[in-house]
């Protein structure tokens, strides 16, 4: 959500104050610092290496595996979801490190039992999804600091002498995990896949224990008092207050992957005119040098054949192996046609160089499927193109989250959101301000939506652009696990750095930070997506380092008037004539009393109006003397969104700009609306 001023060919952020729904948000003049962590670099260790020409992300020390597995179970490999009830317990005073609530034979019989995934905002928090906001600053969705989980389980004898991941598809915001008493590995982000090697710690045929300790630090010094302070962190991310909710605890799925101690870590996949190339990991996690034969399978229905290549891994190595195919009888992924097909990697002991096993005969060591689809997307002659034709974005962003559920939504829910998108014939959802479930890149890619990713670079100032930049490096870090773990979806056409970050203060620290990102995330994308980012400014001094000009707009609502958008739209283009312009967000909000949120389309806060701004708007960047440069249009936002940013609690913090209510969904006005806008390119 902006908060800026802006004219014609110059942006001022107005960091002091916020509109929403009538409400007003003024800046606090202090803050409260609350850095916990006085660690010199994000805690994951994240690196690029080249091997055999190829950049590979690591990790820990470990290339980072494929989350893919999630859902799709290799047959080759063992898997033990740890979904389900696990022990929980407040830390409030910190004193789980000291009395050793991570051990494995720590009692935590009297600990309360919840759901994980789950947030811990709505373990006890009446009327969280509400409008009401008369218990606003109560509950578990208030408490901030440290929290444990912990679960037992026993896995089979079986998985003896196996490589063994512990895969967490999301802990918001930063966990330690122990295994059996031993810390494996912690993470900083809330919303990145992660794996830790278990392998030292696991103990087959026994019980073991997972414990899990996490942190959220405080949005305000108080979340009831009238001058509450805001507090930051500068290394985190976001590092002050934003306006969405910082679900916190395990708010997604955790599973144990076994794979032998030699396996396919990761499938690279970029695809041209017919042609497909694929980059295999391969890693060998044991401690002796072996021998083996990866064959690779482009899939069915591509008229390709598979190829095959003996591979000598060292312990400890890490080797790629490229190789191009023909696929002549694949069909392009697009909106209207999502097709996709799963390329195989399968690692077979005892077989000559040259020899191509067919599927289920032989010894496989190890195998990795992952689904692709044949697209190009570029920018040319100033075009945003996808499959060599111009293609405009109508757009959605949206939040992760259900009022039932908080941001660990259930796959039912995911299909309800997203078949909202749909329903309104939106082809272009952006991930506003983090990454997805994986589950929402594979819907995607099944139903033709395209994807804008973007991670938690929100709101930053001058000196945390730069403290992330030279030293912090999260920023890089979240951004390359971004390109890195959603590389192969077809769907996801292009990366965004950040939203509405500062840029006055000092130009050559903002630019150096933007800088770094794009080339991090260039250095891993082999499908070269353009990058873009949600500026908060229609004169950004680095738009010259975007592929695509990301501009949040708020013209007649934040600032002057509506007709503004169309002569300032024009401006930039003549600024940067190759450039394609992407409105990343515009709207407007509507009252919620859905009794008296009707009236004339010139009365601020009635679904008239917010019907009305946004179809102004609309037109003015679809007029057809704008088409050759615009590569869309995003309304902010699908639905209804809680925050913890000082506004709106007398609606329980719940932002009212979406064409959805957030409780019961229903569609305001402007759902239809809309619906009814016509994309000017087909």
């Amino acid at each position: 959500m902006i908060r800026k001023l802006s004219s014609f060919g110059i942006g001022v952020l107005l960091l002091g104050s916020t509109l929403l729904t009538g409400g007003a948000y003024t800046k606090a003049d202090t803050t409260v610092n609350t850095t916990t962590n006085t660690a010199d670099h994000e805690p994951m260790n994240t690196k690029v290496q080249s091997i055999n020409g190829t950049n590979v992300l690591f990790q820990y020390g470990e290339p980072v595996p494929s989350f893919d597995t999630w859902n799709s179970k290799e047959q080759s490999r063992s898997y033990l979801s740890l979904d389900g009830k696990w022990k929980f317990a407040m830390d409030p005073n910190n004193q789980g490190m000291n009395e050793k609530w991570f051990e494995q034979g720590y009692s935590d019989k009297n600990w309360q039992e919840e759901k994980v995934p789950g947030s811990w905002d709505l373990y006890d928090t009446p009327g969280f999804g509400t409008y009401d906001g008369s218990n606003f600053g109560k509950g578990s969705a208030f408490y901030d600091g440290y929290a444990w989980f912990r679960t037992h389980f026993s896995p089979d004898e079986n998985w003896k002498n196996k490589f063994v991941k512990l895969n967490f598809l999301g802990v918001n915001y930063r966990a330690w995990v122990y295994v059996n008493g031993h810390l494996v590995g912690e993470h900083e982000g809330g919303y990145t896949p992660f794996a830790l090697d278990a392998s030292e710690y696991f103990q087959p045929g026994k019980d073991n224990v997972i414990a899990v300790r996490v942190y959220r630090k405080p949005t305000f010094d108080s979340y009831t008092s009238s001058n509450p302070k805001p507090v930051t962190a500068d290394t985190e991310l976001p590092y002050k207050p934003v306006d969405f909710w910082p679900y916190a605890g395990i708010t997604r799925s955790v599973y144990l992957e076994a794979t032998s101690d030699v396996n396919v870590s990761k499938i690279l996949t970029s695809t041209g005119d017919h042609t497909l190339t694929t980059k295999v990991v391969v890693y060998n996690h044991g401690d002796k040098e072996v021998h083996r034969q990866l064959v690779v399978d482009p899939g069915e229905q591509t008229g390709g054949n598979p190829k095959s290549q003996q591979v000598d891994v060292k312990p400890g190595e890490v080797k790629v192996v490229s190789m191009d195919f023909q696929i002549p009888k694949a069909a392009y992924w697009s909106p209207d046609a999502p097709t996709l097909y799963q390329v195989t990697a399968e690692l077979y002991k005892g077989i000559g160089e040259g020899q191509v096993q067919q599927k289920g005969n032989g010894s496989i060591d190890d195998s990795l499927s992952t689904n692709y689809g044949m697209r190009t997307i570029a920018v040319e002659n100033g075009k945003l193109t996808l499959n060599g034709k111009q293609v405009f974005l109508k757009g959605l962003n949206w939040h992760e989250e259900t009022a039932a559920s908080g941001r660990s939504m259930t796959i039912d829910e995911y299909d309800t959101e997203l078949n909202h998108v749909l329903d309104v014939n939106a082809n272009f959802i952006r991930n506003s301000h983090y990454n997805r479930h994986p589950y929402v890149y594979d819907f995607a890619d099944q139903h033709g939506l395209m994807v804008l990713d973007e991670v938690e670079n929100m709101w930053l100032d001058t000196k945390q652009e730069a403290l992330q930049t030279n030293s912090y490096g999260l920023s890089r870090a979240l951004a390359l696990s971004m390109a890195w773990n959603q590389i192969n979806h077809p769907s996801t056409i292009m990366w965004s750095l950040q939203n509405e970050s500062g840029i006055w203060e000092d130009q050559t620290v903002y630019r150096n930070w933007l800088a770094d990102m794009k080339q991090a995330v260039k250095s891993l994308d082999i499908q070269n997506r353009p990058v873009t980012w949600a500026s908060g400014s229609s004169w950004d001094p680095a738009y010259d380092l975007a592929d695509v000009i990301g501009l949040n707009e708020y013209f007649g609502y934040f600032y002057m008037q509506d007709l503004d958008l169309g002569r300032t739209l024009d401006i930039v283009h003549n600024t940067y004539p190759n450039k394609p312009i992407l409105i990343t967000e515009n709207g407007t909000w509507a009252y919620a009393d859905e009794i008296n949120n009707h009236g004339p389309e010139t009365q601020s806060g009635t679904e008239e109006w917010q019907s009305y701004k946004f179809l102004n708007h609309w037109n003015q960047v679809t007029d057809p003397s704008r088409l050759s440069y615009m590569a869309g249009y995003t309304f902010w936002v699908l639905k209804d969104y809680k925050e913890r940013l000082n506004y709106n609690q007398q609606i329980n913090g719940i932002s009212t700009m979406g064409l959805l209510s957030f409780d019961k969904e229903k569609p305001r006005l402007v759902y239809d609306t809309f619906k009814n806008a016509m994309n000017p390119i087909r």
